[in-house]
């Protein structure tokens, strides 16, 4: 079993668009989406619910009335301003450190841990996804993300899929991280700007910390040749291949908007081959490839 991360430096490079993109080529595979703090694969992929689970991460500080007894040492302690001037706790403010409840003179505040978000397993036409959603200004994303990847993969076991594709979230971050270990490779979708290339050089170096095997993508090339050629000297200069360039092409947004994939979109285009270029190159590289089966294509597309 393989498992294909897409990511990208930064939001917005369409990283989302072209992993529904190769759902669309590949066969036997078990979708993630993995970027829980803005999840928006399943706007693509329609889910249909299997199974809806509660995910429980982080404590916050809650204030048993009946206990306290109005000292003012946790409000003094506290660095987020939390506590209120009645003694009860602000739960937007409270980051759930637990300074008040280790230090609370009369035991008075306890530390129950919170409902954050939910994660679900469900069917698509494409075949099983695993995806979840984090609640507002909640944290431990990187927590749900090694979940979710977790169940991805026992799904993957348990229907005999070749593959998991998962759409990682943007940045260098605690989720970033929490997606690519022990991934087998990363596909990291640059957009040719300035911000682009910088993000995609910190990516690049996470990988190389974590030691996981990445691949460029240029998307929307055409919107600044001179800034490609910069991405693609800089991916030669750490050694990463490069899957090839996807032109901006209004059908990826077009399709978008309808809730498709490119190629349930309109007619045959161009930029249709070089999105399945780029998924021949992948499933054919070293990294997803290690021993040069000539059929392996066969067994995930």
């Amino acid at each position: 079993m393989r498992e294909l991360v897409i990511i990208s430096g930064k939001g917005g490079t369409g990283k989302t668009s072209l992993t529904a993109a190769f759902a669309a080529l590949a066969k036997n595979s078990v979708l993630c989406d993995a970027d829980v703090d803005a999840a928006d694969l399943h706007l693509l992929m329609q889910p249909e619910v299997r199974q809806r689970t509660d995910f429980m991460g982080g404590c916050k500080a809650v204030v048993n009335p009946d206990l306290c007894t109005g000292c003012g040492t946790c409000r003094d302690l506290c660095r987020f301003g939390a506590i209120t001037e009645l003694f009860q706790v602000d739960a937007l403010r409270c980051e759930g450190c637990g300074v008040c409840v280790d230090f609370c003179p009369a035991a008075a505040i306890d530390f129950p841990v919170q409902r954050c978000g939910e994660w679900y397993s469900s069917d698509t036409r494409f075949g099983p996804m695993i995806h979840a959603r984090l609640g507002i200004a909640e944290e431990n994303s990187g927590k749900l993300v090694s979940l979710v990847r977790k169940e991805a993969r026992q799904q993957a076991e348990q229907c005999g899929a070749d593959l998991i594709i998962t759409d990682g979230p943007p940045g260098i971050g605690c989720p970033v991280i929490a997606s690519i270990g022990g991934a087998t490779a990363l596909v990291i979708v640059v957009e040719p700007t300035v911000s682009g290339i910088h993000d995609m050089e910190r990516v690049v170096q996470l990988a190389a910390h974590f030691k996981v095997p990445g691949m460029v993508c240029v998307n929307k090339f055409d919107l600044n040749l001179e800034m490609t050629e910069a991405i693609e000297q800089l991916a030669a200069k750490h050694n990463i291949s490069i899957l090839g360039r996807v032109s901006f092409d209004p059908a990826f947004t077009r399709s978008m908007v309808e809730g498709k994939t490119l190629f349930e979109y309109g007619e045959a285009t161009a930029t249709w081959q070089q999105v399945q270029d780029v998924w021949t190159k992948i499933i054919n590289s070293p990294a997803m490839n290690p021993l040069g089966i000539v059929d392996f294509k066969a067994t995930i597309q």
